[in-house]
């Protein structure tokens, strides 16, 4: 029963804060209960669901205390909350604190395997901290989970154009061009890497 739930999570949760949007049912729906129960279910995880999309609402509005509070509560109640994770990974990363950020985008990892933006999320933060090797390594496999992913491949070419390969860093500025054909940036490395 409880993989089933954590299923249900997973599913109905998205990545991408900017995707999320409110219907005319979910603005009046009641604020979840604030208490945390040591047991997941059907109602509890409809309750971190709820946490998690009003914050993901204040992360869009540049409220990001409030954000992370209700980011919180969700994981509170159900630790697995991809959309929470996420939203607090991203909180994290914006603010800075690029070994929280990583910790929440590799348990999102670990919960959502097979999606690219964990990945790419987390290789943002290793950027960020000069670990240029584990990006290469997580921007590897995001561009093979999705390989349609422009931005993997747009981040991915300058990762190895920073490792010095500028045989990888072509190919991949131009897998990016072939998917995003007004990717700026992959046009620039492109042109810096002589691709």
């Amino acid at each position: 029963m409880a993989f089933v739930l954590v299923g249900l999570t997973l599913c109905s949760c998205s990545f991408d804060l900017g995707s999320f949007s409110l219907g005319p049912d979910k603005e009046t729906a009641p604020k979840p209960a604030a208490t945390p129960t040591a047991e997941i279910s059907a109602e509890n995880v409809r309750d971190a669901q709820g946490y998690a999309a009003q914050g993901q609402v204040l992360a869009r509005s540049g409220k990001a205390e409030e954000a992370m509070a209700q980011f919180e509560k969700a994981l509170a109640i159900d630790p697995y909350n991809v959309q929470a994770l996420s939203g607090r990974g991203l909180i994290h990363q914006g603010e800075k604190r690029h070994a929280e950020a990583i910790e929440d985008f590799t348990a999102v990892h670990g919960l959502v395997p097979q999606r690219a933006e964990p990945l790419v999320a987390r290789a943002t933060s290793y950027l960020a901290i000069d670990k240029v090797k584990e990006a290469a390594t997580d921007l590897d496999e995001a561009v093979q989970s999705e390989p349609n992913n422009g931005h993997a491949w747009s981040l991915r070419g300058g990762v190895y154009e920073r490792l010095g390969d500028k045989k990888q860093a072509a190919a991949s500025y131009n897998r990016a061009l072939a998917i995003r054909p007004r990717d700026d940036a992959a046009r620039s490395g492109l042109s810096r890497v002589g691709g």
